[in-house]
């Protein structure tokens, strides 16, 4: 087992040489990439975090820049429709695979919202903890503390990005959506006109391949499903799609936030002919 793995089953990898040549190729300009984005946001951080604290004006940029840069290193389509709001607000999306943090970060400037585990993982983690991430565990316990968190983080004018379904799935469906998290829009010190934007992120396999090759889940590991990402001869497409954002005020409740959005980004997956997501 490797420390990537993180105890998971391995994705099988049944590529030949052509294949290892293409992770070699792929690997090391992503890497290269993406870590030396990594050094240059601690950089400015280290000027911008006693300026500015908790804001972030210019480490966000770097983010994006290094994701839109990670689809043209694997060769693979990004196409986003619809609008990102310019509102302050969070945006919820669904959970399919680790390409999510690219897909997402690579169309919005964005704080990701992570099970705590995540903040351990080599190289993950490491790039989560320097982007902002706000890390939640998932004890009972540690709800109401988890709350004023999410809550400081909206009043500082952070655009959250979180995913109620709690785990990822295969890509092919959407899971019910928990509502714990909308409770943070409900609070008091948090204004009643602040904004969710649900966000479907549909994924299609390169030809030929299984329809789920991007998913990653349950008990995947990281590392084989990079490699197997990285080998691919011909790579697929990813469509991000915004819908209509929804205040707070115009809802009853957190569970009737959850449900619309749930609604929306399911629609928003039928729209490519994914029935699961209907159902």
């Amino acid at each position: 087992m490797t420390p990537w793995d993180n105890g998971k089953r391995p994705v099988q990898t049944p590529f030949g040489a052509a294949g290892w040549l293409r992770v070699i190729l792929r690997g090391l300009v992503l890497g290269c990439v993406t870590f030396g984005g990594l050094i240059l946001l601690l950089l400015v951080r280290l000027i911008e975090r006693p300026l500015c604290g908790v804001s972030r004006p210019v480490t966000p940029y770097i983010t994006q820049g290094v994701c839109i840069a990670a689809f043209v290193i694997l060769g693979m389509q990004r196409r986003v429709e619809g609008a990102p709001m310019p509102a302050h607000g969070a945006i919820v999306a669904n959970h399919a695979s680790w390409l999510d943090i690219f897909t997402l970060n690579a169309s919005k400037r964005i704080y990701f919202v992570s099970k705590a585990e995540v903040a351990g993982w080599p190289g993950i983690g490491w790039l989560a903890r320097a982007t902002g991430t706000v890390f939640i565990a998932r004890r009972a316990a540690d709800a109401k503390a988890q709350q004023k968190v999410f809550e400081d983080r909206l009043s500082a004018g952070h655009k959250l990005l979180f995913f109620p379904e709690g785990t990822s799935t295969d890509g092919r469906r959407v899971l019910p959506f928990k509502s714990t998290l909308f409770a943070a829009f409900f609070a008091p010190g948090v204004p009643r006109d602040m904004a969710v934007q649900p966000v479907s992120v549909v994924y299609t396999a390169p030809t030929g391949a299984d329809p789920a090759f991007y998913g990653w889940w349950g008990d995947m590991s990281f590392g084989s499903h990079l490699l197997k990402v990285l080998a691919a001869p011909k790579q697929g497409q990813v469509v991000v799609r915004y819908h209509a954002p929804i205040v707070t005020a115009e809802v009853t409740s957190r569970k009737d936030l959850a449900r619309q959005c749930e609604a929306a980004i399911r629609a928003g997956l039928a729209a490519d002919g994914i029935s699961e997501a209907a159902q």
